[in-house]
């Protein structure tokens, strides 16, 4: 393991602004562009790690906030660290903790130092300061380290935005400063800064260069996805992605749809994670090649047909054996557990295989096509749920 790489993107082929290549690490190879399922709590809700990985991804996203709160960093680690907890072997990334502290929690105070808040689960208070939050994701064994920042909404006043924004480069220079004062963890982990900036392009610039001054292995976009709509998104990143360095690696936090997806690629976003394909397979909602389908529907009752025939996944694979929509129907309907679980396991699926044509068409220079095909054929015959 040690002969590996810490961390080596490779670019292996372009095609407009979006980038298809590989990020090396000590505990495997990530596929550019990546989608990464959402374990916040230690687990893909719903779905074993075997299974996570037979869908095809190659990393996933652990939550600080989370963990830190329950079971523990410390237990986490006294217990082998968040991959032999939670028995996946493959990278894992780790967001820093600062969207949900400003999102779940009883904010009490906010400073300099960080960020001091009252727990969802029981009233105990915490604080999460940049050094803080570095600690925690060391503990968990993160291969891929967040930044701390802070995030306010696109909605807030210029000036709040400005002031969050070189609050967070602060932050960021302290989080680099922690991370490599980490000892063994720094030296086989990576670390990512956070742009921010709301939609400001001056701001969002700002941001990168302060980012690029300090360095980090790879760079996100974050901010975003936070209610401003698809266009407004897009329209930010037209310049985001262009203002952090070509040759790193470019990871747009919380997103998305598959068409935000799909969008974001064309724009040069290498990385994406979102709780979508997991939180709607939960809800009976199911993604297609033709669109999101509501199972609770009671037009699919009696239909014997796959979720999605061109989907490979073992529940559309094998509608005869328990994967029809009927049947899939019913157990959403009658709250039963294997029904979100198969549902679940679908939408990963779904994801995996979209980033998998994405990389293709972009290694065979037709992302266009392949782009405007998929917009046209996931908006034109969705069911509108």
């Amino acid at each position: 393991m040690n002969d590996k790489p810490r961390f080596d993107f490779t670019i292996h082929a372009t095609d407009g602004k979006a980038r298809t290549g590989e990020i090396a690490m000590r505990r495997g190879t990530i596929r550019t562009p990546a989608f990464m399922p959402v374990g916040t709590a230690a687990t893909v809700k719903g779905v074993k790690p075997a299974d996570v990985r037979a869908t095809g991804a190659d990393i996933i996203l652990g939550n600080t906030y989370h963990l830190m709160l329950r079971p523990g960093a410390e237990r986490v680690a006294r217990l082998g660290g968040l991959h032999g907890f939670m028995g996946w072997d493959r990278p894992i990334l780790t967001d820093s903790g600062g969207y949900q502290v400003m999102s779940l929690s009883d904010l009490t105070k906010r400073d300099e130092n960080g960020v001091t808040f009252k727990s969802h689960l029981d009233g105990s208070r915490h604080t999460l300061s940049p050094e803080r939050s570095i600690e925690i994701q060391r503990l968990l064994g993160s291969d891929i380290v967040m930044a701390f920042d802070e995030l306010v909404p696109t909605t807030s006043t210029p000036e709040v935005q400005a002031a969050a924004m070189a609050r967070s480069m602060r932050w960021a220079k302290r989080s680099r400063d922690a991370f490599d004062a980490g000892g063994v963890h720094a030296e086989g982990a990576a670390i990512f800064g956070i742009q921010q900036g709301a939609l400001d392009q001056t701001l969002r610039g700002d941001s990168a260069g302060a980012l690029i001054d300090i360095g980090f292995d790879g760079y996100a976009v974050g901010g975003l996805a936070v209610g401003e709509g698809q266009e407004a998104m897009f329209a930010c990143l037209d310049f985001a992605p262009g203002q952090l360095p070509a040759d790193k690696p470019r990871y747009l936090m919380g997103v998305g749809k598959p068409t935000d997806i799909v969008g974001a690629v064309e724009r040069g976003i290498d990385m994406f994670d979102c709780v979508l394909p997991t939180r709607s397979g939960r809800t009976g909602q199911a993604f297609t090649r033709n669109g999101p389908l509501n199972i609770r529907n009671a037009k699919f009752a009696e239909d014997t047909g796959p979720l999605d025939p061109a989907c490979g996944c073992p529940t559309c694979a094998h509608p005869e054996h328990g994967g029809s929509r009927a049947y899939l129907h019913h157990l959403v309907r009658s709250g039963e557990i294997l029904g979100a679980m198969l549902m679940t396991e679908h939408n990963l699926w779904f994801y995996q295989a979209m980033m998998a044509d994405l990389r293709a068409a972009i290694g065979e220079g037709r992302l266009k096509a392949f782009a405007d095909a998929f917009r046209q054929a996931y908006d034109s015959h969705a069911e509108r749920v």
